[in-house]
């Protein structure tokens, strides 16, 4: 079973590289190969058999529609992409519930993530108003509250997998976020790229643990 975790790594590490040389046509497939490696994944470790497993296929399925959607460079497919992991952290948070909560106590912890989160992009919804007006800053306002409530519910199952997973996810999305909108790095897609994909296999771990 544990050998079935070389297919998202195989895509994931071939995806991180087409992203370092900026290869589009290579990005093009192995990024959302590592969702649908996911979903494989998640499938042969029982996500199927449970409430919690049936909700994190969910949000598997939806984080794979929005990384098609972010191939493209336009505010439009950012936008829906923005929409379809929107509905996928909505989905991480059910699923994390139907585990059972039972906050540990290092539940604190949780805040301090979603606080450095807000410090590193409180420049970005801003910004979004002045690129594309309400249009675009209303949805990634919408947004980031919504990853702030995956990550606390992440915290609240006491499960660290998925408290990490959850972390590293936010912090993905806060680079992406810095990158795109605030002051574009060069190293950020990379970035982007890795803390993603191990924030969305520490979760699937966690959860199926």
């Amino acid at each position: 079973m544990d050998l079935i975790w070389l297919l998202p790594a195989a895509s994931a590490v071939v995806d991180w590289y087409a992203v370092a040389r900026g290869d589009r046509r290579t990005e093009a497939w192995a990024k959302p190969a590592t969702l649908v490696a996911l979903v494989v994944v998640a499938l042969v470790l029982g996500g199927a058999d449970t409430s919690a497993g049936l909700w994190l296929l969910l949000a598997l399925v939806l984080g794979l529609v929005g990384d098609v959607f972010l191939l493209g460079d336009t505010d439009t497919r950012f936008r829906l992409g923005l929409a379809a992991f929107l509905l996928g952290h909505l989905a991480f948070v059910v699923s994390f519930a139907r585990l059972g909560l039972d906050p540990p106590d290092w539940q604190w912890a949780a805040w301090v993530v979603l606080f450095g989160c807000l410090i590193a992009t409180r420049r970005v919804v801003p910004a979004t108003f002045l690129r594309g007006g309400q249009a675009l800053a209303l949805p990634l306002a919408i947004y980031t509250v919504v990853i702030g409530a995956m990550v606390i519910l992440a915290f609240d199952t006491g499960e660290p997998l998925i408290a990490i997973g959850a972390t590293v996810f936010a912090v993905s999305d806060s680079v992406l976020a810095v990158d795109r909108f605030v002051r574009p790095r060069p190293w950020a897609p990379v970035a982007v790229m890795v803390t993603y994909h191990l924030g969305q296999a520490l979760i699937v771990a966690g959860v199926l643990a």
